[in-house]
């Protein structure tokens, strides 16, 4: 972990260019936030009073947006995990300004000096959160687990819940968490194993604000959020079969690597070191890796590029939508506060699980939100990578002349990919007779902060 050392406040400024480069918006319009102010009056109507149930919810420590609160309860030798999400729907209205706001943005957009929420804070980080200081409204899903990991919608409800407590990732003990917790995550991450799902999890290199001071650093998941993700998973698994048997939705697709990109990859490994026999699958070899390596971290990020990236599309009668890396039909619900599109999944879901037609306006943004998504995940792609490109060349700034360790992890025609092992740092340099996995030498030639760039050139 890296503090960047910015007395001259070079980050703050850039940070503030790329705000301008990209348009990040600035706050809300006064028509926005006056909508936002009198839709968090609103007071819940038809909602089942659930605020006996023990939900608690588990995030980052610095959140406040908080979409999602769990309990688990057992019934025979099943698991019972009741869900509920933020009830975004009951507070945004289809055409209001709430609602052409967030068509507008399409997600919450982070950057490490504040975000770009979807929504206003009146909303996003009070009324439709689902924090511990009152009851919310909620969706809550019911999803029953088979003690072989097998997820299935077990039925919806509009709710009122009390989360009581806020739990944090670094923080979190066994004991603050619901009876059955692991337990659920070990089911689920099993059948995930059984479908032939890789374990590609590799450090995320990410900027963030920390006590005043900024960090670039290569963050591996935790335990814990590991198993708080596998919830997520099992009901986004569960709504989209729903989806498909009821011939409506809106999924998240994604192609697994071609042969050329298999061959690549098998390439990859042996420059590593690491064994990949020929019978072998790429998921069974990606469960076997380290992430907190260098070498198995890098083939990690080799196996996510190469898979392409997701798209979502509409439920289409005779295709089977599918994600390669999760080996099943998937779907996004469980983030309405930040994603756009969940808001519309969850009022999907909650039409099918109680037996009522999917509502017009609803099946309409089906069909026009693969456009709105699309446009708002190129533009959160350019602004992190923006930022990772200023907080490197930050970073590196004044330590022109000098020589690090690197190791390949990346090679096309042009140049080839090297992550320096002292810092987080991933740059491309001009090497030939290079492989991905060879450790090179390689000198900081120029820095230009404005520009966002860093040139190295190897030496040995």
């Amino acid at each position: 972990m890296r503090a960047l050392v910015d007395r001259t406040h070079v980050l703050d400024s850039g940070l503030v260019a790329i705000r301008e480069q990209f348009a990040v918006p600035d706050g809300f319009g006064p028509d926005v936030a006056a909508a936002a102010e009198q839709a968090a009056r609103r007071v819940p109507k038809g909602h089942v009073d659930r605020t006996n149930w023990p939900f608690v919810t588990l995030d980052p420590a610095y959140s406040t947006d908080l979409d999602q609160a769990f309990t688990i309860d057992k019934v025979g030798n099943e698991l019972l995990l009741h869900y509920a999400i933020a009830d975004v729907a009951w507070f945004v209205s289809d055409g209001d300004a709430l609602d052409g706001e967030a068509w507008r943005r399409g997600s919450t957009i982070y950057l490490p000096d504040g975000k770009a929420a979807l929504y206003p804070r009146e909303l996003a980080e009070g009324a439709a959160s689902l924090l511990p200081d009152g009851p919310r409204p909620a969706v809550v899903f019911h999803v029953r687990l088979s003690p072989e990991g097998k997820s299935r919608l077990d039925g919806a409800e509009r709710a009122i819940i009390r989360s009581r407590a806020k739990l944090a990732y670094d923080s979190v003990k066994a004991g603050d968490l619901p009876d059955g917790f692991e337990e659920f995550a070990h089911r689920v991450m099993s059948a995930a194993d059984e479908r032939g799902v890789g374990a590609v999890q590799p450090p995320e290199q990410a900027v963030e604000r920390r006590d005043g001071s900024y960090r670039l650093e290569f963050r591996p998941r935790s335990a814990s959020e590991s198993n708080n993700a596998a919830l997520s998973l099992a009901t986004n698994l569960a709504v989209a079969d729903a989806m498909v048997a009821a011939g409506t939705g809106l999924f998240r697709v994604m192609a697994g690597p071609d042969e050329r990109a298999l061959r690549r990859l098998r390439h990859t490994a042996k420059a590593f070191g690491i064994s990949w026999a020929e019978h072998e699958s790429l998921e069974t070899l990606t469960r076997r890796l380290d992430p907190n390596l260098p070498g198995d971290a890098a083939l990690m990020m080799a196996v996510r590029r190469a898979g392409g990236g997701a798209d979502y599309v509409p439920f289409v009668a005779g295709v089977t939508p599918w994600h390669a890396a999760m080996a099943a039909t998937y779907a996004h619900v469980t983030a309405p506060l930040r994603r756009l599109a969940d808001r519309y999944v969850v009022q999907t879901a909650l039409a099918l699980a109680t037996g009522v037609a999917v509502p017009d306006h609803v099946q309409a943004a089906l069909q026009r939100l693969p456009e709105a998504m699309d446009r708002a995940e190129v533009i959160s792609s350019r602004i992190e990578r923006a930022v990772i490109d200023l907080a490197e060349a930050v970073m590196l700034q004044g330590r022109e002349g000098e020589i690090f360790d690197a190791v390949v992890v990346d090679d096309d025609e042009d140049a080839s990919r090297v992550q320096l092992r002292e810092l987080a740092v991933v740059a491309r340099v001009q090497a030939r007779s290079v492989r991905p996995g060879d450790e090179v030498r390689v000198k900081l030639v120029k820095v230009d902060v404005r520009a966002r760039t860093v040139q190295f050139d190897r030496v040995a």
